[in-house]
C-alpha cells in the first residue's frame, strides 16, 4: 500500500513540474494534450501542430502555442448564439 501511495505522489509531482514549464518535450506534450505518440508524430510530420526541432532531431513544443492550437475552431454554446442573436436584432431595429 505504501508503494502505491509513493507512486501516486510522484505522478502528482511530475504533473506539477510539467505545469510550470514553458517548453515541453515530445513525451510531455503527449501527457499534456492526451494525444497518442503515433498521432502526435503524424501531426508534426504534416506540419499541423506548432513545434520546433532546434538540432534537427528532438522535437519541442511551446505550451502557449499548444494551448492556442488546442483551442482553435471553437464552437459557440446555445446561450452565446442566443445572446448574439438578440444583440443583432436590437442593433438592427428600425
Amino acid at each position: 500500500m505504501d508503494i502505491i501511495l509513493i507512486f501516486e505522489r510522484l505522478d502528482r509531482l511530475e504533473r506539477l513540474l510539467t505545469a510550470n514549464k514553458e517548453v515541453l518535450t515530445f513525451e510531455e506534450t503527449c501527457d499534456y494534450t492526451g494525444i497518442s505518440r503515433s498521432y502526435l508524430y503524424k501531426l508534426t510530420a504534416s506540419g499541423n501542430i506548432p513545434h520546433s526541432k532546434p538540432n534537427g532531431k528532438m522535437i519541442f513544443f511551446e505550451k502557449c502555442k499548444l494551448n492556442d492550437w488546442l483551442l482553435q475552431n471553437s464552437r459557440k454554446s446555445h446561450a452565446e448564439i442566443t445572446d448574439d442573436t438578440l444583440k443583432y436584432t436590437f442593433k438592427n431595429r428600425r
